[in-house]
């Protein structure tokens, strides 16, 4: 086992230990820090790995409208589940099917019945090492606890 590999089955033994709803609670914390962190870096226009998204194509005579996912990073469409055991961060109803399009690079229509359009990859949810670091760092403080 790696050094790395080590520590994880570590920290799950560990995690294991504390109670159902410290864990819960530990899971709900991390969920709301990664959602900020997702919504921060949507708004940077910005993939995980630090690059910045594919500008979206502005045709001849079309304005320039503002910034990409405004919507899409809200609490509203970006939603928590937790559990003692789970922590997810996902983006619901017909947006989520709009940035599974984005996220993945796929084939998807415009609107409803409309043209079907190959869109950029742009990475709307993804880990940084400094969200992996973050985790860490907090699941650390839960068990000094």
């Amino acid at each position: 086992m790696s050094g790395f590999t080590a520590l994880e089955a570590e920290l799950a033994g560990l995690l294991a230990a504390l109670s159902p709803s410290a864990r819960k609670t530990l899971s709900r914390e991390i969920t709301k820090e990664l959602r900020a962190r997702q919504q921060k870096r949507i708004a940077a226009q910005q993939n995980a790995d630090g690059s910045s998204y594919t500008p979206r194509k502005i045709h001849p005579g079309q304005k320039k409208r503002g910034s990409m996912f405004k919507k899409l990073r809200t609490a509203k469409h970006m939603r928590l589940q937790t559990s003692a055991d789970v922590g997810i961060v996902e983006i619901s109803g017909r947006a989520g099917r709009i940035a599974v399009a984005h996220q993945h690079g796929q084939r998807d229509a415009v609107t409803p019945g409309g043209p079907m359009v190959q869109y950029p990859m742009r990475e709307l949810l993804g880990m940084t090492d400094d969200d992996v670091q973050m985790i860490n760092d907090k699941i650390l403080t839960a068990l000094a606890r």
